[in-house]
């Protein structure tokens, strides 16, 4: 007597499995993203506004750079909780894009990993970029002598360049034009992240790296709310 082996009756491929009710997602992740996209703009823009490093009337003078940097308080703080509010939401839709992905392309494509994980490249930018506010904002705000001038001209730096590394947008948006290529999304969706990705990544490996912070989360606004109409019919 012999047995013949089923594979629809086993593992990960069985007729139970691909039967199973699945639970509606939801597009609160497409909503995460389009708020990070547009809070990584707002702490862009608020970062830049903290210019006394490169203000030419004090450049070059430290003590005069960090009495300069005791007036941008308020601006230094809305810089740093847009960040990291946005960093918050990208990995909430850094992880629903993934999921998408790979129900759209299949468990054995590159893409989703890749997405997700150009993603988290940026998150860890915001994350590092906002790392140093509490250091130093608070303590410009007691006292400007309490800090070293040269420090505080470096702090000047970082937050101008460091959270501004959105180079990893880049990597996600064209392994979404990749997927849109193969059908997973429309074509205008794909057009899209090619040209602005494409444009993201090319700052991600020039030595304009800080660009990718004004390309970046414009393509993620512009994704984010094109994705939420797939979203709504998944």
């Amino acid at each position: 007597m012999s047995t013949t082996y089923d594979p629809t009756t086993t593992g990960a491929g069985s007729s139970a499995e691909r039967s199973a009710p699945t639970r509606p997602t939801g597009r609160g992740w497409v909503l995460a993203g389009t708020a990070a996209g547009v809070l990584g703009l707002v702490g862009g823009i608020s970062s830049g506004m903290v210019d006394a490093v490169y203000d030419p009337d004090v450049s070059g003078d430290p003590a005069a750079i960090t009495d300069r940097l005791a007036d941008k308080l308020p601006e230094i703080l809305v810089f740093h909780t847009a960040t990291m509010v946005s960093c918050v939401l990208l990995v909430l839709f850094a992880a629903g894009l993934h999921r998408q992905l790979r129900r759209l392309t299949g468990p054995d494509s590159l893409l989703p990993g890749v997405a997700a994980a150009g993603l988290g490249l940026v998150a860890v930018a915001q994350l590092l970029g906002a790392g140093l506010t509490t250091e130093f904002a608070f303590a410009l705000a007691e006292d400007p002598g309490l800090v070293l001038p040269e420090s505080a001209a470096f702090f000047n730096h970082w937050i101008g360049t460091i959270p501004w590394l959105w180079g990893g947008a880049g990597l996600a948006g064209l392994a979404l034009a990749r997927a849109a290529k193969q059908g997973a999304y429309a074509r205008w969706l794909g057009i899209t992240s090619l040209v602005l990705g494409g444009v993201t990544a090319l700052f991600l490996v020039s030595p304009l790296q800080y660009m990718a912070g004004m390309t970046g989360p414009v393509w993620l606004v512009v994704v984010s709310l094109g994705l939420l109409r797939p979203a709504r019919e998944a």
